[in-house]
């Protein structure tokens, strides 16, 4: 083999290199990719969400996987604006549709769960209605995309 082959055989070895989320080199693409794979939470963005109903307004701030579609929720809390606040968002999705659960963490004696739901529109926003311990029509919303 000539030595401008084994030149060119050498750098077509070193064009796919692979690495891990530590930063780690490892040998296949699947290796690469495992860690997150194993613990859907592990890629995770926030975002923040305005839900306005008439004169009330929620603050909720969300963790989601951009790696899926819809983008499933991961965790967050609504921190201001309904009774009894902070609720713990214990799952949802965020895409064409949304739909955010929520339990009560705080003090109140208001419902236990919260279920959001919503339509995508322009400017980035959703709009739909949320209701209280299982209900989904109660109250009508627009709730803002913040991210």
């Amino acid at each position: 083999m000539t030595q401008a082959a084994q030149r060119k055989k050498s750098r077509a070895r070193t064009e796919h290199r692979f690495f891990n989320a530590q930063g780690a080199e490892v040998k296949t693409r699947d290796e690469a990719f495992a860690a997150l794979a194993a613990d859907p939470v592990a890629l995770s963005t926030p975002c923040r969400l305005e839900l306005h109903a008439g004169s009330v307004t929620f603050a909720i701030d969300l963790t989601y996987n951009p790696t899926t579609y819809p983008h499933a929720i991961t965790g967050g809390q609504i921190t201001a604006g309904i009774c009894g606040a902070p609720w713990e968002v214990t799952g949802g999705f965020l895409g064409e549709q949304l739909r955010l659960d929520a339990r009560k963490t705080g003090q109140g004696s208001c419902a236990s769960t919260i279920t959001i739901v919503g339509e995508y529109q322009n400017p980035p926003a959703y709009r739909g209605t949320y209701g209280f311990d299982g209900a989904t029509s109660s109250f009508k919303h627009t709730t803002r995309y913040e991210c």
